[in-house]
Parts: C-alpha cells; sequence; structure tokens
C-alpha cells in the first residue's frame, strides 16, 4: 500500500521508496528513509500535498512522491 493509501491517523513503517536516487537523498534529508516510523496526519483528496509526521517532524509530501512511497502497518 503507498502511503496515499494510508489513512489519516494510522500509523506505518516505510518499507521501500520507489525511485531514483534523487527521490531517495531528497525523502531522507526531510528524515524519511526505508523503516521509518511515519503517522500520516491529513492529505487533500483531489492529489494534493500529504502530510506525515516523522518523530516530532511533520512532513509535506506531494501526491506524486507520496505514491512512491510503500508502507505497511506499524505493527
Amino acid at each position: 500500500m503507498t502511503l496515499r493509501d494510508l489513512k489519516t491517523g494510522e500509523e506505518a513503517v516505510i518499507a521501500t521508496i520507489k525511485g531514483g536516487y534523487g527521490l531517495q537523498a531528497k525523502l531522507e534529508s526531510m528524515g524519511l528513509r526505508e523503516g521509518s516510523r511515519i503517522t500520516k496526519k491529513s492529505a487533500v483528496l483531489a492529489g494534493g500535498p500529504v502530510i506525515v509526521q516523522a518523530g516530532n517532524t511533520q512532513i509535506a509530501i506531494g501526491a506524486g512522491m507520496a505514491n512512491r512511497i510503500i508502507v505497511k502497518n506499524a505493527d
């Protein structure tokens, strides 16, 4: 499931990032990498940004990037 598929308020762990070095480097600079535990805070329905929390930081991610972040349940 992708980050966009996650429901608001759900916690997940980033399983993989489908993208090249540039995308992975950009996300890592924001504190998002494989194995990171995140919580989806909000999203705009019509392809707008997705807001996630990683630790104490909230990050807005574009819809295209969110579709490339594969997550798994935080269980």
